[in-house]
């Protein structure tokens, strides 16, 4: 398992795009593993044949585990070998490029402790068998429960995720079983996706589509977010006119020279950047009871994936950074999210978040906070409408100018309406009257 993020120890292996005994080539997609922050796709380290999966799809491993062999040569031997075993649970190393020879299982899992092996009680019995990782330590504390409420069923007496939503729906999916702290810890307000009531359908109807994992920690995400922060939202009309007239000069130019197209996005972002400079209140985060109001401000940019799920890679420092700067690392992190680019480190430390639904021409987002961030903002369709304008001498005409809706979503922890207002609309003078000709 490759170091996919300095703060990430561990990964599950969600698909693999070869077949024992297929050919792979250098840098080629091999397999695609996702951890708590993103799913990425991971070239192969060495061109070959696949000749050995060691972990498969749906387990959780620690960075250095051995996911899988390749050899440089087809070997008859080696492949009635291979065809004849099955894939083996998790096992510790790297991926190598190995000879016939070297191909062999690697020693199974410790067995869980006993009372011998700890040499304590009963109780410390249970805290020394009890082995999870990160994401389901996670999952358990979503849920509120308790480790020793559920029973391990994975190498060693592994806590899996199937042991888990097992405690949580029931053995037949009609609610929590098992332990009684579970009824106790799941409040009758709280929503799960897993928890979802059970209907009869007639299934040759219907279409079932599992949840992809990133569609399930969205969904996680999201409905922690709303537990956990008291959402607010305001909304206000921004006039895009200058910067209408600016993509019309330049937007060709800056395709040809950069290679990215000139949105409306990047100057919505550099005038969240200077309405940050203004609230900084909003560019923080909520600990405990305080407010952390950040000195640097790192800009995610919520990505859309095939309309499976949502990622926010984050642009750090995107108060140093031009529009062109900008624009150019708009358009550099959506491709890697799309792509599975992304390294675990692409999409930690944001401290203010980007949403943008407008070109689907949407006429008022209201998002969700993406924690533990206190504001995100929306951005809407922008359109050609009638204004009325007022000339120097203070005549009023009717004249047509681009107008789009902006939002903002703040956790009223941090911050009042009031706050959220003036923040969002100095966001809008800004995207009307910024002389955006001398920052090309």
């Amino acid at each position: 398992m490759p170091q996919l993020g300095e703060a990430v120890s561990e990964g599950t292996v969600t698909k693999w795009m070869k077949k024992i005994g297929e050919a792979v080539k250098i840098d080629e997609p091999l397999f695609e593993v996702s951890t708590d922050k993103v799913d990425t796709e991971v070239p192969s380290p060495a061109s070959g044949f696949l000749t050995k999966v060691v972990v498969n799809e749906g387990d959780t491993v620690e960075v250095g585990t051995v996911l899988a062999f390749i050899e440089s040569e087809q070997n008859e031997e080696v492949s009635e070998k291979i065809t004849e075993m099955t894939p083996l649970g998790p096992q510790t190393a790297l991926i190598s490029n190995i000879s016939a020879s070297s191909v062999e299982a690697a020693p199974p899992p410790p067995p869980p402790l006993t009372s011998t092996d700890s040499g304590g009680t009963d109780n410390s019995v249970k805290e020394s068998s009890f082995v999870a990782s990160p994401i389901i330590r996670h999952l358990l504390n979503e849920n509120g429960l308790e480790e020793k409420s559920v029973k391990g069923t994975g190498p060693g007496g592994r806590i899996t995720r199937n042991d888990v939503e097992l405690v949580i729906n029931g053995p037949l999916g009609h609610g929590p079983s098992g332990s009684e702290n579970v009824s106790e810890n799941l409040q009758d307000s709280e929503v799960h996706v897993s928890r979802t009531p059970k209907y009869s359908f007639d299934q040759s109807d219907n279409e079932v589509v599992p949840f992809s994992n990133i569609r399930k920690r969205t969904a996680e995400h999201m409905i922690r977010s709303k537990k956990v922060s008291p959402h607010s939202t305001v909304s206000i009309e921004a006039d895009f006119e200058n910067v209408e007239k600016l993509r019309s000069r330049y937007h060709e130019g800056i395709e040809n020279e950069f290679g990215i197209k000139l949105t409306y996005l990047p100057f919505v972002a550099m005038s969240v950047v200077k309405g940050l400079r203004e609230f900084p209140r909003l560019n923080a985060s909520v600990d405990n009871e305080s407010l952390i109001i950040h000195k640097d401000i790192h800009l995610g940019i919520a990505v859309d994936i095939k309309g499976e799920g949502l990622i926010v890679p984050v642009i750090h420092r995107a108060s140093e950074m031009n529009l062109i700067g900008l624009a150019r690392s708009i358009s550099d992190v959506a491709l890697k999210a799309r792509t599975k680019k992304l390294s675990a480190d692409d999409i930690v430390g944001g401290t203010f978040t980007i949403t943008n639904p407008g070109p689907w021409g949407t006429l008022l987002t209201v998002p969700i906070i993406n924690q533990p961030e206190v504001g995100i903002l929306g951005t809407d369709g922008v359109k050609r409408k009638p204004v009325v304008v007022r000339g120097e001498g203070g005549d009023e005409a009717i004249t047509i100018h681009s107008i789009g809706n902006l939002s903002i979503t703040f956790d009223h922890r941090a911050v009042d309406g009031g706050y959220a207002a003036a923040f969002i609309a100095s966001v809008a003078h800004h995207i009307a009257t910024t002389d955006w000709d001398t920052l090309i």
